[in-house]
């Protein structure tokens, strides 16, 4: 058998016995987890609507109560942050919804008989976009909204004509 040198100094920690190292993994990106399923998610954690409800409230009450400018304005961030995290997830609601009904529209196709039919990407913003006006016709907001698009196309053209200070 070897024999270690004596001339050598024993290193402090010596492994004896090699210790198996804990792996440590993201649930985000490990397929133990499972896929993520966003309806299943919303109804798991459908709770967390009614927390966020009362912290809006509750943040609401702060601001009406307020007298420093500084904590007023920070709690107005906040509240507008709120309100826009509900908006975004209102609309992919939406946007979940219209998916659905649309796989339940080629399923009674295809129970039917009929071959299906799947929209490209650029119809289904085609559709996105001809709801947007419906709803924004019906809140009475449609004007405001197209006398902003024109502006905001009328500077985009601007920007591509030549200056007056290159000629």
């Amino acid at each position: 058998p070897l024999e270690m040198s004596a001339k050598k100094p024993v290193p402090f920690l010596r492994q004896v016995v090699p210790v198996r190292k804990k792996v440590q993994r993201d649930p985000r990106f490990d397929d133990l987890s499972g896929d993520y399923k966003p309806e299943i998610f919303m109804k798991t954690y459908s709770f967390l609507d009614s927390i966020k409800k009362q912290e809006k409230e509750m943040v609401q009450k702060q601001l009406k109560k307020c007298q420093n400018m500084e904590q007023k304005e920070k709690l107005q961030r906040l509240l507008n942050r709120m309100a826009q995290q509900e908006q975004a997830q209102k609309k992919q609601q939406k946007l979940r919804e219209r998916e659905l009904s649309l796989k339940r529209q080629q399923r009674e196709f295809a129970k039917q008989g009929k071959k299906p039919f799947f929209l490209k990407k650029s119809e289904k913003r085609k559709l996105e976009l001809a709801e947007k006006y419906a709803e924004l016709k019906r809140s009475g907001k449609l004007e405001s909204f197209l006398n902003k698009k024109r502006k905001r196309n009328a500077i985009k053209d601007k920007r591509h004509l030549p200056s007056q200070n290159n000629l």
